[in-house]
């Protein structure tokens, strides 16, 4: 049996499999009904191991053992095993979220943070800085920031980044309100994203940002994370921030911000 490894690749990252797995898999699946030697011969997986990648396979709802000697395993429908993984996932996902939450109130959570606090004591606040990858993480550390944030954000992004900012970063952006805290978005803003700009006005004073094509946001006058890719010419898990936490350099780019600001127009 000959499958592609490009094939075999995408297999992996759609149904979070190892190698062995997506091949011994792909095996079965060609062939329905099979033993474990014959599987191993097919899909080129060690003797070994091939025991053992069944079993897993077996736990995660995408085989079947059949009783009798020899054993053999049963390959069930691919639209069977995609319901049993959305299944399975969404359980462990609920199961994970209950041990977090319950993890607020446990002394590990109070050790983990006393770590941290008497780690970040001896760092200079300059050294408080570092790269993200993957526009999920940046969203990730923005959403953080602007639940940290005590007096101000700034937000300056594009005609598709004020999109997904109301659909990633609403809900902190509201909390944020009514503690009081200063909040100004500009972007450039057209009749695709207009309904988007208008409802953000919700939380903030937004403005059209005409003829600058930029991504970052200021927190404070004393954080900035700022976006090195075009991100209308990049795929969203090549997307790169970077995040620093200088007095210095964030002042520095609010006052030029500042000029900026002051020439644009109200959203309406």
């Amino acid at each position: 049996m000959i499958v592609k490894e490009e094939f075999l690749s995408r297999l992996r990252k759609i149904f979070d499999l190892n190698l062995y797995e997506v091949k011994v898999w792909t095996a079965l699946l060609s062939r329905g009904t099979s033993t474990a030697g014959e599987l191993s011969n097919i899909s080129d997986v060690p003797r070994s191991r091939t025991y053992d990648i069944l079993e897993s396979l077996e736990k995660k709802g995408f085989i079947l053992m059949k009783l009798g000697k020899p054993i053999k395993f049963v390959a069930l429908k691919p639209g069977e095993v995609v319901e049993r993984v959305k299944k399975n996932l969404a359980t462990e996902t609920k199961e994970r979220t209950k041990r977090l939450e319950v993890l607020k109130e446990d002394d590990v959570l109070t050790e983990l943070t006393e770590l941290f606090t008497k780690g970040v004591k001896f760092v200079e606040s300059s050294d408080m800085s570092g790269s993200l990858k993957g526009r999920q993480n940046l969203y990730n550390h923005l959403d953080m920031m602007i639940r940290e944030a005590e007096k101000s954000i700034t937000i300056v992004t594009t005609r598709e980044g004020i999109n997904r900012k109301m659909e990633a970063l609403m809900p902190s952006l509201e909390k944020c309100k009514k503690r009081g805290i200063t909040i100004r978005i500009a972007a450039p803003i057209d009749n695709n994203n207009l309904n988007v700009a208008r409802e953000m006005k919700k939380v903030a004073e937004v403005k059209n940002m005409e003829g600058i094509n930029a991504r970052f946001i200021i927190i404070d006058s004393n954080q900035v994370m700022f976006m090195l890719l075009d991100d209308e010419k990049f795929h969203p898990n090549y997307d790169i921030g970077i995040w620093v936490n200088t007095d210095f350099f964030a002042k520095a780019l609010e006052q030029m911000f500042e000029l900026a600001w002051k020439d644009m127009k109200a959203v309406k």
